[in-house]
């Protein structure tokens, strides 16, 4: 196991934190599929709400903003019910001068039992779960350029719900890998679930140097790279994290690896269309793509509210059963004093 795994998992191989895919096996990510598929029902109710989480209190803390990220995980903890603080950061303390450690010590000292962090600096949710808070589940809702494992595996449902297996897929990510935060734990994902035919398609300025040895093909070629895919994971440009040189101009963007309904015909007659939100509509993606009859970017965002679910429910439950071991363990470490 990774150090990633072992941050992650207690020591019965139980969810503690969910900070990436990377690290985790096949039959952990499939648990979290299946449990995620539970939940999906749940949004059909009269009555949207299941007690797995009654009295347990999630506090996102939103450090970059991400308005559907978070509406989502707020309205996936309040299905489970818990009770959800959402701390706005640019009133918070931090912003008077008070260290990110003391704040969160401070919502620790509440009794939160659960942080979803977003961040714009690379590894910031591992850094909390290593350091600050023991005994509080972390969730990762995206850091810097390093992770979004929540998006990645609501993006594996999709591709489970709509295609099955993963083995004999072709799944194409176009766009900006360099910048994106959710490609890399795609592909991470993709190869614990057994796809063999991971394609990265994209300018290369916008390809990340040595990215083939994750086991992927680079195609600076739309059309060959998207070519008999089964799944086409279109990326949003990330303009607010490059410079002006990564890019001629949108419009000749658009025009060399725009998705348009001519280009999607060469994929497979049954291919699915994918986004992570928010789209660039006539620069990622033709309009008539993304409203189209292959395109699952809609039922990503319901399904991403079952997957945090999932996530959060297997991630409380886990941290649960690490409380209990520990509290075990210190009995028979008083009981062996007293004897």
């Amino acid at each position: 196991m990774s150090d990633s795994s072992n941050l992650q998992l207690t020591e019965h191989g139980e969810l503690r934190h969910f900070l990436t895919p990377e690290g985790l096996d096949r039959l952990m990510l499939e648990r979290i599929l299946d449990t995620a598929d539970s939940f999906v029902v749940v949004g059909n109710q009269e009555i949207k709400k299941v007690p797995l989480l009654r009295g347990r209190t999630v506090v996102n803390l939103f450090f970059e903003n991400s308005t559907r990220t978070r509406s989502t995980f707020e309205l996936a903890a309040k299905r489970l019910s818990a009770d959800v603080l959402t701390l706005d950061i640019k009133t918070s303390a931090t912003s008077k001068g008070e260290s990110l450690l003391d704040t969160l010590q401070n919502l620790r000292a509440m009794h939160s039992d659960m942080f979803v962090v977003r961040h714009s600096d690379s590894g910031a949710a591992h850094f909390i779960a290593e350091q600050v808070t023991p005994n509080v589940a972390i969730i990762n809702a995206g850091d810097g350029r390093h992770a979004h494992p929540t998006q990645a595996m609501l993006d594996m449902l999709t591709i489970r719900r709509h295609k099955g297996r993963f083995e004999p897929l072709s799944v194409a990510i176009v766009g900006d890998i360099s910048h994106s935060r959710v490609a890399r734990d795609q592909i991470h994902a993709l190869k614990t679930l057994g796809c063999k035919d991971i394609r990265l398609v994209g300018p290369n300025t916008l390809m990340p140097q040595g990215i083939e040895n994750m086991g992927v093909t680079t195609h600076s070629n739309m059309d060959s790279g998207i070519s008999g895919a089964d799944v086409i994971i279109m990326l949003r440009l990330q303009t607010e994290r490059m410079a002006s040189a990564f890019l001629p101009s949108a419009g000749e963007y658009f025009r060399l690896y725009g998705l348009t309904t001519a280009r999607l015909s060469q994929a497979k007659p049954d291919a699915i269309v994918m986004h992570p939100g928010p789209i660039n509509r006539g620069i990622e993606i033709e309009s008539a793509v993304a409203d189209g009859p292959q395109s699952m970017i809609l039922n990503q965002v319901g399904y991403g509210i079952a997957l945090r679910m999932a996530v959060m429910s297997m991630a409380m439950s886990g941290q649960m059963q690490q409380r209990q071991t520990q509290a075990s363990q210190s009995s028979s470490l008083i009981g062996e004093k007293k004897i």
